[in-house]
């Protein structure tokens, strides 16, 4: 085992706890010198000492890990390409701020985040689009890194779905019919069909949910879980979005709802079941929809979840695309870093999953880090059901780290400790290190073009030798 220095995060955790280094120490059986050493990255965090932590706080030791401060610095590089481009700071010094200051770090992110949308204001009003004034962010932008910053997993909501799944017998193949039975005995909830536009609506005045006809069973099964989260457990759905959003803001209902929906996925698929099925056929996700008879998205954005102290799963990043490379969904357990802006790499599979619809690809990729992934993608089609009317495509991406590939059931034939069978993706062209990358279709930032008329390359956009950082 290689030697931990976490000095900023034993100390954030003694503060949190508002200990004094003598009471840490006590508890921790060294003294405070010995303490006070760690804290300044003095002295390595030995295993003793991590899993004294451990068993006294219930953290999980992973809490100090230096894998902890991937996706921070991923988030800094990109909200700081100007800065690092001009050689203001370099990208070892974001990862040593992340490291050892994560609180300091994430005020320079706010920052930085706050300056952009102040810029794309100030050049919407030169332009005569609109007012000066920082942009809002949408609210789904919001929502989606309320998820993000819990690593995609809501520790009271999964417990309280669990134990509602043991109180009312949920048990795959009867979900709906034990659905219908607590909403109706214990709710007075009627149920009819919908035959317009709507997957479902609920009219509180009557108690009526209206289903979709065109719901298939695990889709209606969704809609009636989400809806008995709303009823059983709403003021717990306040309290848990009211940690980051006003109440009663769009950002606030949005939340929620999301909240709501993971409720629903929970309950469905009730963790311990769950978590103990997925080891048992190594993550073969299509085993996973035929035992549950559930759609595959809704098994991969479940798998992506599975982050329970003490019963974890693979921690899994979970995105859905169309075609146009819009990203609709994107969830982390993991240090994946999503790009915000300037779409995202054209190399990852992905894409490739559009060409053949219904079949799983699998792809090693490699990130400007050197963080090795093992992505799985696959197209999936909804179709509203009736004849000419258009459907939803997207491509459905599950990964995880390389060191996790082993557990899954896709990483059979490959050979993981290879580094030169990676195929080498980035965050999005406008920000990718990748200078040499033929498939780039935006210029580097901060690095001035070698423009020659005289030679052309492969490369759509070569940089000057020595310009700017390498």
């Amino acid at each position: 085992m290689g030697k931990t220095y976490a000095g900023a995060r034993l100390r954030r955790l003694r503060e949190e706890r508002r200990m004094s280094q003598a009471e840490l120490a006590r508890v921790l059986g060294i003294s405070p010198s010995y303490l006070n050493q760690m804290e300044h990255d003095s002295r390595p965090l030995t295993v003793p000492v991590l899993l004294r932590l451990t068993e006294t706080f219930g953290i999980d030791p992973g809490f100090f890990s230096e894998r902890d401060t991937t996706r921070l610095v991923a988030d800094l590089r990109e909200a700081l390409t100007r800065e690092i481009a001009a050689a203001r700071i370099s990208a070892s010094d974001l990862a040593e701020l992340a490291s050892r200051l994560p609180a300091v770090a994430q005020v320079l992110l706010d920052l930085g985040r706050r300056n952009q949308l102040l810029t794309e204001g100030l050049t919407g009003a030169a332009d005569g689009r609109g007012t000066a004034g920082e942009t809002p962010r949408s609210p789904h932008e919001e929502i989606r890194d309320f998820f993000y910053r819990r690593q995609n997993y809501l520790h009271d909501t999964d417990l309280a779905a669990e134990r509602l799944a043991g109180e009312i017998g949920i048990r795959p193949g009867e979900v709906v019919q034990v659905l219908t039975d607590r909403l109706t005995a214990v709710h007075g909830i009627r149920f009819s069909a919908d035959p317009g536009d709507h997957l479902h609506r609920y009219d509180e005045a009557t108690r009526t949910l209206r289903l979709s006809s065109r719901l298939r069973p695990g889709q209606r099964a969704f809609r009636m879980a989400t809806q008995l989260a709303l009823l059983e457990h709403g003021d717990e759905l306040d309290r848990q979005a009211a940690e980051d959003f006003e109440p009663g803001s769009p950002a606030h209902r949005l939340a929620r709802i999301g909240i709501a929906n993971y409720f629903a996925a929970a309950l469905i698929l009730p963790y311990g079941a769950f978590h103990a099925a997925a080891e048992e056929v190594r993550y073969d996700i299509e085993r996973l929809t035929d035992r549950y008879g559930l759609g595959y998205e809704t098994v991969c954005h479940r798998l992506s979840t599975l982050q329970r102290p003490r019963l974890r799963g693979v921690p899994f990043s979970f995105v859905r695309v169309d075609r146009a490379g819009n990203m609709s969904k994107r969830q982390s357990a993991t240090g994946f870093h999503f790009s915000r802006a300037g779409g995202t790499c054209p190399l990852w599979n992905i894409y490739e999953a559009f060409a053949a619809p219904g079949r799983i690809h699998v792809q090693i990729a490699e990130m400007p880090d050197g963080q090795r992934y093992l992505w799985t993608a696959r197209a999936v089609t909804r179709h509203r059901g009736g004849w000419g009317e258009p459907g939803k495509t997207f491509a459905i991406g599950l990964g995880c780290e390389i060191r996790h590939a082993s557990r899954l059931v896709y990483s059979e034939g490959l050979d993981l400790g290879n580094t030169s069978v990676a195929t080498p993706i980035g965050m999005g062209c406008r920000v990718c290190e990748r200078l040499n990358c033929s498939q780039r279709a935006a210029p580097p930032l901060g690095h001035p073009l070698l423009v020659d008329q005289n030679s052309s390359t492969f490369v759509p956009y070569p940089v000057e030798d020595g310009g700017g950082p390498k």
